[in-house]
């Protein structure tokens, strides 16, 4: 890849407040000349590249993200205020503990500060000659009621709605909406039946492949750049001792076994692996230093990265392989671009 052409297109793996990892890693990355051209996301990696598409510098992340207080998120209704039965209620009549009301307009806010609203103001104007990189930013989210992976802007259709009106911080909401955690997005189909679209994660909380071209022998033009959020623990088996420890192993390993399946040498080779430091993701009273501890390994991961990234060398070695995964990842997900 020539010096005056460094495009790339980047993909942020979901992990709530770990998030501010990722800034960290786009920091190093725009240090290092790179110009994204199109992202995507799943969670707070929704999150991440809605800015990053919106025109936020990392500086400029940085400082929202250091500003926020995510206590903010857990915006419970009056139910909540019961003692005791209140989140249990919530849970029961809402599907979930927290509205996400707060989040929605605090994203749309500072979207609206670049002059983003919907899809349609995220088009590139290249999109003429590559129509399937038409948007500059896609989101990841899970129709629970069918089952199916559902790509935004794109998949709006299937709920009755163009894809370039489609507003973006209603589709980043989506993608965050932590099963339980947060109330569900509630939709309509084209056949007016109504569709739950919860977090992304649940289906594929790392979509590196998401950029990749669809033949075998085609060379990507850019490459892309995957930003994983790596726990300490990640890969150990899990100790279950009741039914608690129980659900938490389920969520986990549906949230994270069928991305790993193929993190192979291929997309290992694109993915700047950022440990998070033992940060929950609703660890929503993270400290200043917290913050920055994450920040700080996210750009110590992409330094070392990038120390020893070849585009060239992953073409040459890897292109089949990484093919081959992404076709299986595609069926699995029942996606298709």
């Amino acid at each position: 890849m020539q010096d005056q052409d460094k495009k790339i297109y980047g993909v942020f793996e979901g992990g709530g407040v770990k998030g501010t990892g990722l800034v960290g890693a786009v920091e190093v990355t725009e240090q290092q000349g790179y110009e994204f051209r199109n992202v995507a996301g799943t969670s707070a990696g929704a999150i991440v590249a809605s800015f990053v598409a919106a025109g936020y510098s990392s500086a400029e992340m940085k400082e929202i993200m250091f500003a926020l207080d995510y206590r903010r998120f857990q915006d419970g209704g009056f139910l909540n205020n019961i003692p005791l039965l209140g989140k249990p209620l919530s849970l029961l009549l809402h599907k979930g503990i927290y509205k996400g009301d707060y989040f929605e307009r605090w994203i749309r806010d500072l979207l609206l500060r670049k002059n983003i609203r919907t899809f349609g103001d995220l088009v590139l104007p290249e999109a003429e000659i590559a129509p399937r990189w038409r948007y500059r930013l896609q989101v990841v989210a899970s129709d629970i009621s069918r089952g199916k992976l559902i790509v935004l802007p794109w998949d709006a259709l299937d709920y009755g709605i163009a894809p370039d009106e489609l507003d973006v911080a209603r589709a980043v909401r989506m993608s965050m909406s932590i099963p339980y955690f947060y109330n569900p997005v509630v939709m309509k189909d084209t056949q007016q039946h109504p569709a739950y679209l919860v977090d992304g994660g649940v289906l594929s909380n790392y979509p590196v492949r998401l950029f990749d071209p669809e033949s075998d022998n085609t060379t990507p033009v850019w490459p892309t750049f995957g930003y994983k959020l790596v726990e300490p623990d990640e890969g150990k088996p899990r100790v279950i001792r009741g039914p608690i420890s129980l659900l938490t192993a389920l969520f986990s390993t549906m949230m994270e076994a069928h991305d790993a399946r193929y993190i192979k040498d291929a997309n290992f080779m694109r993915t700047i692996p950022i440990e998070t430091l033992g940060i929950q993701t609703t660890q929503f009273d993270m400290t200043t230093q917290q913050k920055q501890d994450l920040y700080d390994s996210g750009k110590k991961a992409a330094t070392e990265f990038f120390a020893t990234w070849s585009f060239e060398e992953y073409v040459q070695k890897n292109l089949k392989e990484e093919h081959r995964s992404k076709k299986v990842w595609r069926k699995e997900a029942a996606f298709e671009v």
